[in-house]
């Protein structure tokens, strides 16, 4: 019986050959559509975690630089005070120094300082006989010199500062210029 079953077996399949075949070739066509479909999502969501990935790096930079910007707008609008407290310990009495508010001027002036540090501001480079840089200082007098050559600070009249690369105030100076 066995044997029968063989032979009716391979009956039935050389008989509906043809029907497998073509369903063969029907599910191969489903499927080589299905792996485009998929491939395609792929790409799509590929596209899309990229551009989500951009859009953070994006917003991460743009927060980085409103963060610098707010920085560099307070740190600007704090210049003059530290200005009036270096003045004010410069112009101090000699009887006032050891006092409790000369010293608590003094104080307040190096906490200021050390605060503009931490925040990463940075004097410009302005000094007698440096040369005269337009990118970080500003000439407001010219003066005619034999101690120091042209181009040269004279005087610095007004401290500059910069945070990293962008000055928030050119040095003010005075330059020599040829006798």
């Amino acid at each position: 019986m066995a044997f029968d079953d063989q032979e009716t077996t391979r009956q039935e399949n050389a008989a509906g050959q043809p029907e497998t075949l073509a369903q063969v070739a029907e599910l191969e066509k489903a499927l080589a559509e299905q792996t485009a479909k998929a491939a395609e999502y792929l790409q799509q969501w590929q596209r899309a975690a990229a551009d989500f990935s951009n859009y953070r790096k994006r917003q991460e930079r743009d927060q980085q630089q409103m963060t610098k910007w707010a920085n560099a707008s307070l740190l600007r609008e704090l210049l003059p005070v530290l200005d009036d407290l270096q003045r004010a310990l410069s112009d101090l009495p000699a009887e006032a120094q050891s006092s409790g508010w000369g010293q608590g001027v003094e104080l307040v002036e190096r906490k200021m300082r050390l605060a503009f540090q931490k925040s990463g501001l940075e004097q410009v480079v302005a000094e007698p006989g440096v040369p005269f840089d337009p990118t970080v200082h500003e000439a407001v007098f010219y003066e005619e010199s034999a101690d120091y050559p042209e181009g040269a600070i004279l005087q610095v009249l007004r401290q500059g500062y910069k945070l990293g690369d962008t000055v928030l105030r050119p040095a003010m100076v005075k330059v020599a210029k040829a006798a």
